[in-house]
């Protein structure tokens, strides 16, 4: 399997180029500027916004690890961009998330991000990564897959190697938390990028 991660510098995109090629697959990272990675990696450099479809038309996964924090816009702007040069393209766009959007009922009417406990600083980026699976939702000529991190994303705890892949709906785990750590989650991702049968949905993944 050929698989490309964009914004593969990133926190969450560069655990997911090592979980990848650890998995055996020929991974190609792509990077506005240069950086190191495991020498079986490789190294594209060249902004989101400059991609083709002729740059991604090898490849049978792309793994989209986009994340900002000040130009919050960016976000739906560049899932308008991969999918307009992805169209009608037999390869799978997944999708890094937020948790804010997943549903805390069965009728599917509040997220979490609608809650009172929601932490308001992350307010705009959850309505962001919203936007973005508000977007996805709409293609039909797309193969696509929208990835929910746990509530608390902890970036430098070690891969436990204990996930479990949710749907829609908020969960947490025995201890009643919904957080895991950026390796299981790109565990989680590359599980999902080996099934095909995760098509056109969202997804979350927590911590056991």
């Amino acid at each position: 399997m050929k698989i490309a991660v964009l914004a593969a510098k990133g926190r969450a995109g560069s655990a997911i180029v090592q979980e990848a090629v650890n998995a055996g697959f020929e991974v190609s990272a792509f990077a506005r500027s240069k950086a190191q990675f495991d020498e079986r990696v490789h190294l594209v450099i060249k902004d989101i916004f400059s991609l083709t479809s002729a740059d991604l038309q090898s490849f049978d996964v792309i793994i989209d690890a986009f994340g900002e924090w000040q130009d919050l816009s960016l976000h739906k702007k560049h899932i308008e961009h991969l999918i307009k040069i992805l169209q009608g393209s037999k390869v799978r766009l997944l999708v890094v998330g937020g948790a804010g959007s997943l549903y805390m009922d069965k009728t599917h009417t509040t997220r979490l991000m609608d809650t009172s406990e929601f932490p308001k600083e992350y307010m705009g980026v959850a309505e962001a990564t919203a936007e973005v699976l508000g977007a996805l939702r709409g293609e039909q000529n797309l193969h696509w897959v929208y990835v929910c991190p746990p509530a608390a994303f902890i970036a430098d705890a070690p891969k436990s190697g204990a996930y479990k892949i949710i749907g829609e709906e908020f969960e947490t785990n025995s201890k009643n938390e919904s957080q895991g750590s950026y390796a299981d989650y790109a565990s989680a991702m590359i599980e999902i990028a080996q099934d095909s049968r995760y098509d056109k949905v969202r997804v979350g993944v927590i911590g056991l």
